[in-house]
């Protein structure tokens, strides 16, 4: 790795914070309930996450199996989930149906055989994906150096993480609600998920006491905790940004220092 009156970057779950927050992790399943053996998708359908949701839980109530769900979602071990977080009930993509080529039949010829023409065109560039844009403005929620980046795919570095004194202010990155306030988290010790609107979260870990409860409203540059290291090994702040569930680089939406 409980969001709006619920329960996220282990940590590469954050701000698994995508959008109105609560954590969940799966369970294993009791032997007298089992998941479908053959998951019936509901294509355009989502469903939001609410606070006791889990993974199993939906994935039964819709009909799915829990690892299509995670699946369709791209949701990685340990499969946490967050209220407020929208979830699809069909696979996403689009399928691509690939034609073999069309071979024409070789030439015959009584001297030497041709040589094909070689291809002498230039490889398309590659596809540059640009960040989704927030529509508003972020601020850096913590005074001190920039000690980890975050990196795709690596389940311990979904977020940064900024080093400081104990005790030193932690504060909102953007104006929002906040849907989560504690420690039950694994890997982010004492923990306060923000959630700004449907689509974007943020969440402040490690800290050593959190100063704002669940359904406060925040504005920007709020203090909402103290720095500390639960669950780090130094004082820091371990942030996230999360759009739809999935965290995103913050160093794409803070301002440069």
């Amino acid at each position: 790795m409980t969001m709006q009156r619920i329960a996220m970057w282990s940590v590469t779950a954050l701000f698994a914070l995508l959008a109105g927050c609560s954590s969940t992790v799966i369970r294993e399943p009791s032997a007298t309930r089992s998941p479908p053996r053959v998951s019936t998708p509901k294509p355009g359908a989502t469903t939001v996450v609410e606070r006791g949701d889990t993974l199993y839980s939906i994935a039964t109530r819709n009909g799915i199996s829990v690892l299509d769900l995670a699946s369709w979602n791209a949701l990685p071990p340990p499969y946490t989930i967050y209220p407020g977080q929208r979830l699809r009930l069909y696979p996403g993509g689009t399928r691509v149906v690939s034609t073999p080529p069309r071979t024409t039949p070789p030439r015959t010829s009584t001297t030497s055989p041709a040589t094909p023409p070689r291809d002498t065109r230039p490889a398309p560039p590659p596809v540059v994906v640009a960040p989704p844009a927030s529509g508003f403005a972020w601020r850096w929620p913590a005074e001190g150096a920039l000690v980890s980046r975050y990196v795709p795919g690596e389940p311990t570095k979904q977020g940064i993480d900024i080093g400081g004194k104990e005790g030193s202010p932690v504060r909102a990155a953007a104006d929002g609600t906040v849907v989560y306030s504690g420690a039950g988290l694994v890997g982010y010790g004492e923990l306060v998920i923000i959630k700004h609107n449907e689509q974007w979260l943020s969440a402040y870990g490690h800290n050593r006491k959190r100063l704002v409860n669940e359904g406060q409203l925040v504005k920007a540059g709020d203090a909402i905790a103290e720095m500390g290291h639960r669950g780090a090994p130094r004082d820091m702040l371990h942030f996230e940004i999360r759009y739809a569930g999935k965290p995103v680089d913050p160093l794409l939406y803070l301002p440069a220092k």
